[in-house]
């Protein structure tokens, strides 16, 4: 009992230290999900935003006698189609990407080298005094060296995700295009999967039914993964990871 009471006390300050509390805790409970709010933080750079006022469209005025025309509509039915800051759209997310990709690599050298000192300061005939064997100044020098490399590699990847997203539209840049930002989580039992995606779209790209092709977004931020007991299993090790980046062997 004594040894479980100094293991949780040791544990404590590596906690505060290291800000593994949350981690802990998440090992025991499984993962939360995150709080639903409004999605603005996801671009990491801001974004030049026309002001809120000027986004806007200017409100219809009332219609004229014996017409269902109103001044300043664009069209006779209302547009659906998202255009403002906080207006929702749908984000047709179809990925089928696949690359294959082999290489191979092979290369050989060799090289010799013979030299010869006839006259060393005078100390040839020493030199054949001292050296075992004898001295031969015609062949005072030689060199061999031989080197081999082999290589292969090959890559082949195959991804395929097929899935449907709503997005917020967070701003409108000055040109019109919208950047738009959404988050879905999903939790089954004690594991959580996030989907993410971010970019700027033309509105005349949105279609009717107020939905955008994924391929139609451009500086698109894409993120589909989890957390939790499924995912902690299948990620390499902290220590191993650290240990594979950084050994020079």
């Amino acid at each position: 009992m004594r040894l479980r009471v100094l293991a949780l006390a040791a544990l404590v300050p590596l906690c505060g230290s290291l800000g593994a509390c949350s981690t802990v805790a998440e090992a025991v409970k499984g993962p939360e999900l995150a709080p639903v709010g409004y999605p603005a933080a996801l671009v990491p750079r801001e974004q030049p935003v026309m002001p809120l006022a000027s986004a806007r469209e200017p409100s219809p005025g009332p219609a004229s006698a014996n017409s269902l025309w109103r001044t300043g509509a664009r069209a006779f039915f209302a547009d659906q189609r998202a255009g403002r800051v906080g207006d929702i759209l749908t984000v047709m997310i179809d990925i089928d990407d696949s690359a294959k990709t082999v290489n191979s690599t092979t290369s050989s050298r060799s090289s010799g080298m013979t030299a010869g000192v006839p006259h060393l300061l005078g100390l040839e005939s020493s030199l054949g005094k001292i050296l075992p064997g004898g001295y031969d100044p015609a062949n005072a020098i030689e060199t061999a060296s031989k080197t081999a490399n082999t290589g292969a590699g090959a890559v082949n990847r195959a991804e395929k995700i097929s899935l449907t997203i709503a997005a917020v539209v967070t701003a409108v840049l000055p040109n019109g295009n919208l950047v738009i930002q959404g988050t879905q989580e999903v939790k089954t039992n004690t594991d959580v999967r996030s989907l993410t995606v971010a970019g700027i779209v033309r509105p005349e790209d949105i279609s009717s039914a107020n939905t955008i092709k994924h391929t139609q977004i451009a500086e698109a931020r894409i993120s589909y993964g989890g957390r939790g007991d499924i995912s902690r299993v299948q990620k390499t090790p902290a220590g191993q990871s650290l240990m594979e980046r950084f050994s020079p062997f």
